[in-house]
Parts: C-alpha cells; sequence; structure tokens
C-alpha cells in the first residue's frame, strides 16, 4: 500500500512520467476531453456521476503529490454574459485549497480559446476529467521541479 494520498495507478503512472513543465488538465464535467488534448495526452475519467468527483477534490490530491509551478483557470471571456458577475464562485475554492496546502501560487486565468490552445500542446501530459457542475471550473496546472 502507497503511504500517498494518491493511489490512482493511472494517474500515478502519467504522473511519473512527466517533468518540469508538464501540463495537467483538471477538467469539469463540461469540458471536451476527448477533442480538446495534447497528442501525448493520458485521460482519465473520474466522472461517476454528476458533482462526483470535482475539480476541488482531485486538486487537493494532486498539491500533495507534485511540485506545482503554474495554475492557470480557464478565463472568462469579456463579452460572455457571466463575465459581469466577477470570479467564479469555485475560483474562490481553488484558492482557499492552495494556500491550505502552503502554496503562494496565484490563479491565473486563461482567456477560453487561449487557454484550449495551452491544452492541445505537447506538453499536456494528463487530463483528470471530473464530473463537476461548477462553470469555469477547468484548471491547467505546469508541474514544477523537485528540489533538495
Amino acid at each position: 500500500m502507497l503511504k500517498t494520498t494518491l493511489l490512482h495507478p493511472e494517474i500515478l503512472s502519467a504522473l511519473a512520467r512527466g517533468g518540469h513543465h508538464s501540463k495537467i488538465l483538471i477538467a469539469d464535467g463540461n469540458y471536451p476531453a476527448a477533442t480538446k488534448k495534447g497528442p501525448h495526452t493520458t485521460v482519465v475519467h473520474l466522472n461517476l456521476a454528476p458533482g462526483l468527483v470535482t475539480v476541488s477534490q482531485v486538486l487537493r490530491v494532486l498539491l500533495t503529490a507534485i511540485p506545482v509551478d503554474e495554475i492557470n483557470t480557464m478565463g472568462v471571456p469579456p463579452d460572455d454574459p457571466y463575465a459581469a458577475q466577477g470570479d467564479p464562485p469555485v475560483w474562490h475554492e481553488y484558492r482557499e485549497i492552495l494556500r491550505g496546502s502552503g502554496s503562494s501560487l496565484n490563479l491565473t486565468p486563461i482567456l477560453k480559446w487561449d487557454f484550449y490552445r495551452h491544452v492541445e500542446s505537447a506538453d499536456h501530459l494528463l487530463t483528470v476529467q471530473t464530473a463537476d457542475q461548477a462553470l469555469w471550473g477547468n484548471l491547467l496546472l505546469t508541474m514544477g521541479c523537485v528540489t533538495p
């Protein structure tokens, strides 16, 4: 039995193949995981039922398993009606998770179409498809280095 909180064999395998600058997408339930991915991406489906599993749950576990240099959300385009409401509520939850993990990273939005381009890169290692129903819930993590 492993001592880490991350136990999913396919996720562990994909992360072990990654390195500095590798991208991990934690996708919400609306994300087109089959078509918006990089050429070397492993897709792991954790979308059991609506709301099970969430992006936040996956984020908490991944932060215990890998170093993260950058964390991006899919930014709301300014012409989207949702943009007038400010940051999506789930982003506040992500910031709390980051703080609780001891991370000093900022949550940085990348506008929707640019976000897709980032995900379609050769550095995109893993997508974890959740069934999260939160709007604008996608997160893109960039792996860091393990340092002594």
